[in-house]
């Protein structure tokens, strides 16, 4: 019987790859379940809690795998822009002229994660990024102070879908110059009655930074906690079987 090859450790723990970081929201979440983990982010983030390091990242990827030194991760999470398909570029901001040209770049980030042969997760936003939604998570699953609703691609290994709990209020802010209060703040942009910094950072779950750029770019660490200690879990079956 073959056995499991055994999980690629980092002083014993598994080593994640975190693609297009930002300032680290999905990498606290993992590092919170168990991974040591590794970012890499074209723009400068001095305030990335870990090792970190400032490049492309399909590029970065590309490099990883040529040399060989990929075999040293044993997870993968990307999140590439997602700007040309996500709800507000493809609703509002076409519908009045607003914007400009967004590369869509969740295909080649694919691409080059099935060449890892690593189990991985590709997020996005809701819109119409070309990714399976085999996960969707939502800030009320985890008692949090923003809906931020997120959909994953997961490849390599099942990560079980939370019940959706029923939204208890609106997002508290202006529509259509029309002020609505509720118990979530609006995670993005800077009018609007958006919240202050430190309300987002209270809603998000995050205190390590405090860019507004970053917090409203953020992913809840409460959503990829989930996924690790779901992968994490997995894992631990399989190499005690």
């Amino acid at each position: 019987m073959t056995q499991p090859t055994p999980i690629r450790r980092e002083d014993q723990r598994p080593l994640l790859l975190d693609l297009f970081s930002c300032a680290g929201g999905a990498a606290v979440g993992y590092a919170r379940a168990g991974f040591t983990v590794h970012g890499c982010d074209i723009a400068d983030r001095p305030n990335y809690p870990y090792a970190w390091h400032q490049g492309d990242a399909l590029e970065h990827l590309a490099r990883l795998i040529a040399t060989g030194e990929i075999a040293r991760y044993a997870f993968v999470h990307a999140s590439p822009p997602c700007q040309a398909k996500n709800t507000l570029t493809v609703g509002t901001n076409r519908s009045r002229g607003w914007g400009g040209t967004h590369v869509d770049l969740v295909a080649p980030t694919r691409d080059l994660l099935d060449r890892t042969g690593l189990p991985y997760v590709i997020e996005q936003p809701n819109g119409q990024a070309e990714i399976r939604k085999d996960l969707t998570l939502c800030g009320e699953m985890y008692g949090l102070g923003v809906i931020r609703h997120r959909n994953f691609e997961v490849s390599g290994c099942t990560i079980e879908q939370p019940a959706h709990v029923p939204h208890r209020g609106r997002v508290r802010g202006y529509r259509h110059g029309r002020f609505y209060d509720g118990p979530y703040v609006a995670a993005y942009g800077n009018g609007g009655g958006k919240p202050t910094v430190p309300e987002l950072q209270a809603a998000l779950g995050i205190d390590w930074t405090n860019v507004r750029e970053e917090l409203t770019e953020a992913i809840p660490p409460a959503y990829s906690e989930h996924i690790g200690r779901a992968f994490l879990a997995q894992t631990a079956l399989k190499v005690a079987a």
